[in-house]
């Protein structure tokens, strides 16, 4: 009797163990990790997939933008006039050198920054808060902001320091030309970016164990 009395006690505290335990667990539902995901897989889909899939399908027509106009099937003509063009391949040349030039100069630019920034001990937010806000200041008010620092005559920042260094005898027309045009347009590309560089390279700074630098002199 009193063994029966001991085993049946023994389960009833198992069986509360196994219950609190269970509580104790979240109850988990393996569709919730996709409802999360699903706003961001929304928003892409409607605006980055579907108009590139839908730019891919016109470009195989002499296409009509009017309503009510019918769109000529012409299969790869608008690719072969595209890649005849001299106009087009120039516009790769431009865009080529343009992003070996912005995005070489935001990696050096950017690290060199992030490891100034790592090592000092005050006023560390100000000179990273300072550093990235080109990145998230209007691409409007910065391309106004150089065409100021580049304009022709003395009137431009560029041309009145380079003229009181000595460095030039006459203001020169920046964007006047291809020769020097490239030379805003990459400073932009750069100055507008080395921020969000700078931000990687710090946070894999900080991610370091401090114990693998050693000794350091200072």
């Amino acid at each position: 009797m009193s063994s029966n009395v001991i085993d049946t006690r023994a389960a009833a505290g198992k069986s509360t163990q196994r219950h609190s335990a269970d509580r104790s667990k979240p109850y988990y539902r393996p569709y919730v990790p996709y409802l999360f995901l699903l706003p961001g897989l929304a928003l892409y889909l409607i605006w980055s997939l579907y108009p590139l899939l839908y730019q891919l399908y016109i470009s195989f027509f002499d296409w009509r933008i009017i309503p009510g106009q019918t769109s000529t099937y012409v299969g790869f003509a608008n690719y072969e006039a595209v890649f005849a063009d001299r106009t087009f391949w120039l516009a790769m040349r431009n865009t080529a050198g343009y992003a070996v030039v912005t995005v070489a100069g935001q990696m050096i630019i950017g690290l060199t920054l992030a490891f100034l920034v790592h090592r000092v001990t005050v006023g560390k937010k100000f000179f990273r808060t300072v550093y990235y806000l080109p990145v998230v200041t209007s691409w409007v008010v910065v391309s106004f902001l150089f065409v100021y620092l580049f304009s022709a005559g003395d009137a431009g920042l560029i041309n009145f320091i380079l003229m009181k260094l000595g460095v030039i005898d006459k203001a020169i027309s920046w964007l006047a030309s291809s020769d020097t045009a490239w030379i805003a347009i990459d400073s932009l590309g750069i100055w507008k970016g080395i921020g969000w560089a700078m931000v990687i390279f710090l946070a894999a700074l900080q991610g370091i164990p401090t114990e693998l630098y050693g000794s350091r002199g200072d």
